[in-house]
């Protein structure tokens, strides 16, 4: 079970939240913008990138822009395109890791993301992304030493605890998922990633009417029951895959 799996349900009832694993790569802080505007976008850094293929700038606006209307593969092809032209350039190469995790090749993204910083210098938003890749790839502990290292640059920062809290989740240990992510709340309670991550958490411990209170505290009544019931969805789906899995003696296989 993937965090993007757990979360991308909810996401078509959020003004902004999470909707893969995108959410924990540090690049989507902002509200997600209308689908109107995201088009436009698409259309005006297009015509940048092709009057200027070195403008990093617009580049890595046009993919994102791609990412948001779920042109991954494209995302990636723009950006790896870029970073043959320009191969040290850092905020590229963060870029094009992000997308590549974003499409669902996480070794290649781990690779790209530690050529995007250095140990001498190092990006706490990037050590965050590659510990949510190692995660995608299984690789807890490994993940908890870059959220760990990241942690010590921003002490606290609500971002990376949210990531650490869906490390815990990802290998099952939901109590201390939770504590994590409620410590995350704590530092950004407006943050729906973040409520929706705790949220899940809780009810897959059955406790459903504190998960639904978490998911609707604060929002507009229409919004707010909206999040409730694809909460309740998410949460049906994952105790019938919990059921099926029971009955087979195989790994549960992951897509994202």
């Amino acid at each position: 079970m993937s965090a993007a799996i757990l979360l991308i349900g909810l996401s078509a009832c959020q003004t902004s939240g999470p909707s893969d694993i995108t959410g924990s790569l540090g690049d989507m802080a902002e509200p997600s913008p209308a689908p109107s505007d995201v088009r436009r976008d698409i259309e005006a850094y297009h015509e940048r990138v092709r009057a200027n293929p070195k403008d990093v700038d617009a580049t890595l606006k046009y993919s994102r822009a791609l990412r948001a209307t779920g042109q991954r593969a494209q995302a990636v092809a723009v950006l790896e395109q870029a970073v043959l032209a320009q191969p040290g350039n850092k905020p590229l190469l963060a870029g094009y890791g992000r997308a590549l995790a974003d499409n669902g090749n996480f070794q290649q993204a781990f690779e790209v993301l530690g050529r995007a910083h250095s140990p001498e210098d190092p990006n706490w938003r990037i050590l965050s992304a590659q510990g949510a890749v190692l995660d995608q790839l299984d690789r807890h502990d490994e993940a908890r030493q870059y959220y760990s290292s990241a942690l010590k640059i921003t002490p606290d920062d609500p971002s990376v605890l949210s990531n650490l809290g869906l490390s815990y989740l990802l290998s099952k240990d939901l109590p201390k998922a939770e504590e994590t992510l409620r410590k995350a709340r704590e530092r950004a309670p407006g943050d729906m990633r973040v409520r929706t991550n705790l949220a899940v958490v809780v009810g897959l411990q059955g406790r459903q009417s504190e998960a639904e209170t978490i998911m609707k505290a604060d929002l507009p009544p229409e919004q707010g029951t909206a999040n409730v019931a694809a909460l309740k969805r998410l949460l049906a789906r994952k105790e019938a895959s919990r059921a099926d899995t029971d009955k087979i003696p195989v790994a549960t296989s992951r897509r994202d």
